[in-house]
């Protein structure tokens, strides 16, 4: 029994003699490395806490480069924005000038059309006063009518074929009324007072007739 007991101390001091072997050993192999270990304090070794740091620094190094991005093409949009203003604002103003230009000088082709017609009746006042022959200044005249005319077809405008048709309300506009005895004529235009004209499919100016009843 004292022999068991004795081989059981030797056992255990054998046992703790090893585990100090090993401790001061395992300390003994790190100090000659030249490092210190970091897994006794905070249970991360050396080599992965650097790797987190790198992760953390590159990171941050990401999120600012995102940031200089996004200042870049913010400072693009603005500068595209403004430049997108002003061009509108010229373009704003120019359409306000031309639209202004367009009411007051919108006359001014039928007006220069017009004008050769005041020299031919200028011309034939003048012929009026030194010429007494009737028959020239009748043709005269005509010749002056037949161009007016004729502008006036070139600019869409043409006249309201008016009498004897029947009476239109859409066309024509009746300034008296007249007894007829043939039944044909009854709401009929029988004479026209005031001619009336189209301008392209609009009617430019009703005609005023005289309608029989």
């Amino acid at each position: 029994m004292k022999k068991k007991m004795k081989n059981h101390e030797n056992a255990g001091h054998y046992n703790k003699n090893r585990s100090v072997e090993n401790i001061e050993n395992t300390t003994n192999q790190g100090k000659n490395n030249g490092e210190e270990s970091l897994e006794p304090v905070i249970g991360v070794s050396t080599e992965h806490a650097s790797e987190v740091l790198n992760v953390d620094v590159t990171s941050s190094d990401k999120v600012l480069d995102d940031v200089r991005v996004i200042e870049e093409k913010l400072a693009e949009m603005q500068d595209r924005y403004i430049r997108l203003s002003a061009e509108f604002d010229n373009y704003r103003k120019r359409t306000l000038r031309e639209k202004m230009d367009l009411s007051k000088y919108a006359g001014e082709n039928l007006l220069l059309g017009i004008i050769p017609l005041m020299d031919d009746f200028e011309r034939a006042l003048k012929h009026i006063e030194t010429d007494s022959d009737y028959v020239a200044l009748k043709d005269g005249i005509e010749i002056i009518y037949g161009k007016f005319s004729d502008f006036l077809k070139q600019n869409g405008v043409k006249e309201i074929d008016s009498l004897n048709s029947s009476f239109n309300v859409d066309l024509h506009e009746a300034v008296a009324k007249v007894h007829v005895d043939d039944p044909d004529k009854k709401g009929k235009v029988v004479d026209i007072v005031q001619k009336g004209y189209f301008l392209q499919d609009k009617v430019l100016r009703f005609a005023k007739v005289i309608v029989g009843e």
